[in-house]
């Protein structure tokens, strides 16, 4: 998968379940917890995701996320060229079969 792949599902995840702990976050996801940590790091920096840590909670290693206005909008710019990207795939696949089975009669 790559760089961009995973932070779309980030983005997804995060906007789906702000409370996921990092550990379980990483879980869903199929990532190591640093990886995690290091991907929502940089996401954070990016401005597109912020973390918030409550103060009250007595436990301090609960954090929500939560996506930015300008990390909204990143995750509907990779969700569309992501479908583009699929939908490209699928026409080329059944071009790919079009003419196989053209050959084979």
């Amino acid at each position: 998968m790559n760089e961009t792949q995973d932070n779309l599902n980030i983005l997804r995840k995060v906007q789906s379940k702000p409370n996921l702990t990092q550990r379980a976050l990483a879980k869903e996801l199929g990532f190591s917890t640093g990886k995690l940590n290091y991907c929502l790091a940089a996401l954070k920096e990016r401005g597109l995701l912020k973390i918030k840590n409550f103060k009250k909670n007595p436990n301090k290693l609960s954090y929500t996320y939560f996506l930015t206005p300008k990390g909204f909008s990143f995750k509907t710019k990779l969700t569309i060229s992501f479908m583009k990207r699929k939908m490209k795939e699928y026409d080329e696949l059944k071009s790919e079969l079009s003419k196989k089975n053209n050959y084979e009669k």
